[in-house]
């Protein structure tokens, strides 16, 4: 079972998760923020990683800690399902079209955290969320499931989109890379023998 549920508890958020790597695309997410609980959702859906993801956060203070921890909660959760990682295609890539933009998603589950980000938004907000949060989110979920990760907008002009496009994107290149290779069989897809270090 490549699956894991965790609780992380601070003085800013409480928060469970759970995944099933091998899921069919289920969601349960409650973060008190519609807009991202929205995204998370497209992220499940797309990737067929079932999710459930429930945040109490201190959204009396602002929405930066309850996305930051809700991310880094998902990442963990996501390495921990991982394991060894052993079988798995390892990098993923996808171009996801929503209207009238384009966003190229590429990623590799090397242990090695990095993100490149190449997009940009022109409104302040997406319903309540604070356009300035959603790449801090990816930089947070690619730093604790150990993922280097490329996002680019190639051309797109509605912010909705833009961000959608990325979230789908994001979905469809993990699930090519969390998914099994019968190829592979067991083995770890490094010549080093493991991934991350």
């Amino acid at each position: 079972m490549r699956s894991a549920t965790l609780t992380r508890d601070t003085a800013e958020t409480n928060i469970e998760v759970a995944v099933d790597l091998d899921g069919t695309g289920r969601y349960d997410v409650e973060t008190g923020i519609g807009f991202l609980d929205h995204m998370v959702e497209q992220f499940a859906k797309h990737s067929l990683i079932d999710v459930t993801l429930k945040v109490q956060g201190d959204l009396h203070v602002d929405q930066h800690h309850t996305t930051e921890d809700s991310a880094l909660a998902l990442g963990q959760a996501l390495a921990k399902a991982l394991g060894d990682k052993a079988g798995i295609g390892r990098y993923g890539e996808a171009h996801s079209v929503m209207d009238e933009t384009l966003a190229r998603v590429a990623l590799d589950i090397s242990g090695r955290p990095f993100l490149v980000w190449n997009a940009r938004f022109t409104q302040e907000k997406l319903g309540e969320w604070d356009t300035e949060l959603i790449e801090h989110w990816f930089q947070s979920v690619a730093q604790t499931a150990g993922i280097t990760l490329h996002v680019e907008v190639l051309y797109g002009t509605n912010n909705h989109h833009i961000c959608e496009a990325i979230y789908k994107g994001f979905a469809r290149a993990m699930r090519q890379a969390v998914e099994r290779d019968p190829r592979k069989g067991g083995a770890i897809p490094s010549t080093k023998g493991q991934l991350g270090g």
